[in-house]
């Protein structure tokens, strides 16, 4: 009962309950997940990894970080990218006006996030995320999807956290993913968690439903860290794996393939999602640092795709179909709580 009670409070803050949709947010606002296109669903085009109690927006140049980021997504364009989501949470260099700007300029569309992203010692979460409740955290972002981002009126397209790689989830982190929880069931944004090695992605599926969220909310971000029968048991579930450190090296394509290549044997290949985790201008670097592309997938892993005979329909359902499914607005939940 408590349960229920909860979530209706938390429905009255989006102003009714979601209902299950075919579209995307993103920095523009709503776009039908028919025209997202080829979609690369976890990169970054600024990251700042000065931790939460110092990093802002003051801390860059838009015009400067344009100038550096733009030609990179019209590389992409060229490809045929047409939708990017930028998984850079607050606290860690989140920028939905640049954000904004970088989407008009390049006619990409873009996905920002709320959420908050626990790893690494908690130093990207604000202060009061240790003090506050899960239901105070889920009102803030639910409040970002209700109203926009620091008052730009940019609204979130995902929600995205992050926890410890090694060992049973903390108290805290606990807490994010209850408080992710409740953010889906009254959003219906979709879960995207930075996990890695297998332990913590069944970890916070079991609390997810719990919950009463269903798997099919949550995208395993960095799953290429699991085993493939990892992969099998959670994408049977309804989790996404989202294999996501596609780069130049040979040895990174072999194994991307092997583990798409494994889904595939299994008829599971609609949940798999590949991205190259990239980009990363960093504040206060010459430069922004270095900056590494888009085009990986493209240039190294289809190719090799198509050497072992994955066909056009494939290629299709990994870049543009499951992302539609994967980043729907829709709330997905288990109907038998208790």
């Amino acid at each position: 009962m408590k349960k229920h009670i909860i979530y209706a409070a938390l429905y009255l803050l989006v102003g009714c309950t979601p209902r299950p949709s075919n579209y995307v947010v993103t920095v523009n606002g709503r776009l039908a997940a028919s025209e997202m296109g080829i979609t690369l669903p976890h990169e970054h085009l600024l990251v700042d990894f000065i931790g939460a109690d110092s990093t802002s927006t003051a801390r860059w140049d838009k015009n400067d970080v344009m100038d550096v980021v733009l030609p990179y997504l019209l590389e992409i364009k060229e490809l045929g990218v047409k939708t990017f989501i930028d998984c850079t949470p607050a606290f860690l260099g989140r920028d939905p006006i640049l954000l904004k700007m970088l989407s008009e300029k390049s006619g990409i569309h873009i996905l920002t996030t709320t959420g908050y992203y626990g790893a690494y010692h908690n130093k990207f979460i604000p202060r009061h995320a240790i003090n506050k409740t899960a239901e105070e955290l889920a009102a803030i972002w639910i409040a970002e999807y209700r109203d926009g981002l620091e008052g730009t009126g940019v609204r979130p397209g995902i929600i995205k956290i992050a926890v410890e790689r090694d060992g049973p989830l903390s108290d805290v982190h606990k807490k994010i993913v209850t408080a992710a929880a409740l953010t889906h069931l009254a959003t219906g944004l979709t879960i995207v968690s930075h996990t890695g090695p297998e332990s913590a992605a069944y970890e916070q599926i079991e609390l997810l439903q719990s919950l009463g969220v269903a798997p099919e909310a949550f995208v395993w971000t960095h799953a290429h860290e699991g085993s493939k029968q990892a992969h099998i048991d959670l994408a049977q579930k309804g989790v996404w794996i989202s294999l996501d450190k596609v780069n130049d090296d040979p040895r990174t394509i072999e194994e991307i393939a092997g583990q798409l290549k494994n889904l595939k044997n299994n008829n599971l290949l609609d949940k798999a999602l590949v991205s190259h985790d990239a980009g990363w201008y960093r504040p206060r670097q010459p430069g922004g640092g270095h900056f590494r592309g888009f085009t990986a997938i493209f240039t190294q892993l289809l190719p090799k795709l198509r050497e072992n005979g994955f066909s056009d329909v494939d290629i299709d359902k990994i870049m543009i179909r499951n992302p539609q499914k994967a980043y729907a607005v829709q709330i997905r939940k288990i109907i038998d709580i208790k």
